[in-house]
């Protein structure tokens, strides 16, 4: 098995290489000219994705192929204060220049947006605030020309006092979604809400990927074990085409580790080697590759630190800087 290692958005590698510098609502309308503060925001978004092709450079330097977009990179897109503002022709360049360099070398890239877009919400302004969220996240990706293989990641959303309800709700508002935007979306289990078993039967049913999250599995499996389920979640990658390759797009998975035993959902500095890897190999002999995000604290710095760890290991051949075979 193929397994690729990437981290999200900052890096504590590259220094002011922020992807995610903004302006608060209370500063921008604060300023007397509007026009100028637009402009300042533009300038600022600028910097983001001037700042995320640093860090994709950084990527490439050492092997990562696997990144996730920081989804702050235009400050303050879709707040009321800035309705009607559209600076997607001033940042045209800058995009295109991004999602050139992705497809140049080849990297798998995604968005994660906020705990804010949820589509069980029983709210018809947090719906139509989610979609617009999702249509804003689509439309980056849109706009750096890569294809249907960068997605944007999202969880089912709250139970609002109703399991069944909630799922069914999120399953009627997802098909209200732009088919372009359906097409995009993977679902995650999360720590508190829905298990991996539930958010696999609305994957299911809504006929998109699972992507499976190892630490939010661990604090709410529903009694379940992952690896009964890893079948049934690789099915949903099946169909997936990547890229023009013969073979579909990898599954992903998310890898963290808990903080401490007060604090099992946060996330630690860096990622606990023998529970992952002993997830891995018990996935190794059905699942040719596997994509697995880190989303440890420490970044880029925990993958590095992962990838000496598991050089020791008995049936680990490191590949490169940032993937194995196991």
């Amino acid at each position: 098995m193929i397994v690729r290692f990437g981290y999200v958005a900052m890096s504590v590698m590259v220094k002011n290489a922020s992807p995610s510098k903004t302006m608060t609502a209370t500063h921008f309308s604060g300023l007397e000219d509007r026009e100028a503060a637009v402009r300042k925001l533009e300038r600022i978004a600028m910097e983001n994705l001037h700042n995320t092709l640093r860090l994709l450079r950084h990527n490439r330097a050492y092997d990562i192929k696997l990144y996730r977009f920081s989804s702050k990179l235009i400050p303050l897109i879709g707040h009321e204060l800035l309705e009607g503002w559209d600076p997607f022709p001033q940042l045209a360049a800058s995009f295109q220049e991004l999602g050139e360099y992705v497809r140049l070398h080849k990297m798998r890239t995604s968005f994660h947006p906020d705990h804010f877009t949820v589509l069980s919400s029983p709210r018809e302004q947090v719906i139509r605030q989610s979609m617009q969220d999702l249509h804003t996240h689509v439309r980056m990706l849109d706009a750096m020309g890569l294809d249907e293989t960068a997605k944007c990641n999202i969880h089912i959303g709250g139970t609002y006092g109703d399991r069944k309800t909630a799922i069914e709700r999120f399953i009627k508002q997802f098909r209200q979604l732009d088919p372009a935007i359906q097409r995009r979306i993977t679902l995650e289990n999360d720590d508190k809400t829905f298990t991996a078993l539930e958010t696999l039967t609305a994957c299911e049913e809504v006929g998109v990927p699972m992507v499976l999250d190892i630490h939010h599995h661990q604090v709410n499996d529903g009694g379940i074990d992952a690896v009964a389920l890893w079948s049934r979640i690789q099915r949903t990658w099946e169909n997936e085409p990547n890229n023009g390759v013969s073979s579909p797009l990898p599954p992903k998975i998310h890898v963290s580790s808990p903080k401490s035993e007060k604090e099992p959902r946060a996330h630690a500095d860096y990622v606990d080697k023998d529970q992952l890897l002993g997830f891995l190999r018990s996935i190794a002999d059905q699942t040719p590759r596997v994509d697995v995000m880190i989303e440890a604290k420490q970044k880029d710095g925990a993958l590095f630190r992962l990838m000496e760890e598991l050089a020791g290991e008995e049936g680990v051949t490191a590949i490169d800087q940032a993937a194995i075979e196991l």
